[in-house]
């Protein structure tokens, strides 16, 4: 993963995001950016906060499901992202994208290790 040759770059579009969310929580592409953001920077817990929130507020957010998954599997939290992956294959189910619930059905064989 390539890191930004100017440091404080991580921090500006985190702030950008925040700022984004205290004037509309509801942005779902800004929560979504947000949590990625955590995840590059490796503040995990906060990371999985804003995945869980976004799937609240979007509940059909299988993507946002997909990658709190695969944080909470970084976090050692196996059960939680097992949880998580099945939540998401029933919102790509839902919404009719076989793509995304097959993404989350591979993470989740994997994670039960039956690839």
């Amino acid at each position: 993963m390539e890191r930004s040759a100017n440091p404080a770059m991580p921090m500006d579009r985190l702030e950008t995001l925040k700022s984004i969310l205290a004037q509309n929580p509801s942005d779902a592409l800004a929560r979504y950016g947000l949590a990625m953001e955590y995840v590059k920077t490796g503040a995990y817990e906060l990371a999985v906060a804003e995945f869980r929130e976004l799937t609240v507020r979007k509940p059909d957010h299988a993507y946002a499901c997909f990658h709190a998954g695969q944080t909470l599997e970084k976090l050692g939290r196996k059960d939680e992202a097992h949880a998580m992956y099945a939540q998401g294959i029933e919102a790509a189910a839902r919404k009719g994208d076989t793509h995304a619930r097959d993404e989350l059905q591979a993470a989740l064989d994997q994670l039960s290790g039956s690839t």
